[in-house]
């Protein structure tokens, strides 16, 4: 069974998707963003899905398309934040070259932006995403075979760091 190269978690703002392309690009592979195969296959944004249909429908969503993209994709894969609430998706992850990208809150709210939509985030965004870290810390370091902390990086060095850590980590 082939699996993902590099399987990169963590909250918004931690940088995921554009660490993310850097790897890939260095690695001569493809970038896949599971929010983004989300996006494709219901139609709409994930804030509309989150508003019309609800969260645990966007759950259901996000599992499956993680299951997928780990079954389907051999490059980069960047989860949505929230992917490692599901026990399953937990589970498929084990053993898999997964890293978590750490980032502090002032770095994340600076990077995501109070304008950005995130629908976890709508109200009072700085504590929510205190409590989402909060509640996500044990299951990011869970299935992360390497922590790796983004602050006072550039995304390069990030993206370094993530390779550097996974052959320091090998299987």
């Amino acid at each position: 069974m082939s699996t993902p190269a590099v399987i990169l978690v963590g909250p918004p703002g931690s940088g995921k998707t554009t660490v993310g392309g850097l790897i890939a690009e260095r690695l001569g592979l493809e970038l896949r963003d599971t929010d983004a195969d989300i996006e494709r296959a219901a139609g709409k944004p994930i804030p509309e899905i989150f508003l019309e249909d609800g969260e645990p429908h966007f759950r259901a969503l996000e599992a499956d398309a993680v299951r997928r993209a780990v079954a389907e994709h051999t490059g980069v894969l960047s989860l949505g934040g929230g992917a490692v609430l599901d026990p399953a998706t937990r589970a498929l992850l084990v053993g898999l070259p997964v890293v978590f990208l750490d980032v502090a809150l002032a770095e994340a709210v600076r990077r995501v932006g109070l304008d950005v939509p995130r629908p976890l985030l709508a109200v009072n965004p700085r504590q929510r995403w205190r409590t989402l870290m909060e509640e996500r810390r044990p299951w990011y370091t869970e299935v992360a075979r390497a922590v790796v902390t983004t602050a006072d990086r550039t995304p390069d060095e990030v993206a370094t760091a993530v390779l550097d850590a996974l052959e320091r980590h090998p299987a």
